[in-house]
């Protein structure tokens, strides 16, 4: 299945490059689980992403750099049904979304029509503990849905 994860993942990012979809900054959502947080920090960002203090543990502080430099939305997930009613708000035309393969490959079926760029998290603790990104890929994305 994970094989299956990844081709899906992959061909949606390529038909949203294709579609060349362009939004305004306030259309664009950036949306992350939440174990990127670091499992030490006591901050409880999936209530109030505010909570953060950007010590610069995880990429946290670095997504919420992002969002301001841009003035595009962001939120964390702490399941998928809470990302789903994130992604289909109607303010919402982009979303910028970081996941484990799995879960980008459900969230991209039951967020259609909505383009979504999906950017895979990276790993090194296992699943849902202390996961990383790469944040020039988030950038990348946000930079393909704006508008010029």
């Amino acid at each position: 299945m994970k094989i299956i994860d990844k081709q899906v993942v992959s061909l949606n990012n390529l038909m949203v490059k294709l579609k060349k979809k362009k939004c305004p900054p306030e259309g664009i959502l950036i949306l992350f689980p939440h174990c990127l947080q670091n499992t030490t920090c006591k901050q409880n960002i999936k209530n109030d992403l505010n909570e953060c203090k950007r010590c610069g543990k995880c990429k946290v502080k670095n997504l919420m750099e992002l969002s301001e430099k841009y003035g595009v939305s962001i939120a964390v997930a702490s399941g998928g049904r809470v990302a789903l009613e994130k992604v289909k708000a109607d303010s919402v035309q982009g979303v910028v979304a970081i996941a484990c393969e799995k879960e980008l490959r459900v969230g991209i079926m039951a967020a259609i029509p909505k383009a979504v760029f999906a950017v895979p998290n990276l790993r090194p603790n296992g699943y849902c503990k202390d996961t990383d990104v790469y944040i020039d890929e988030v950038e990348k994305a946000i930079e393909r849905f704006m508008k010029e």
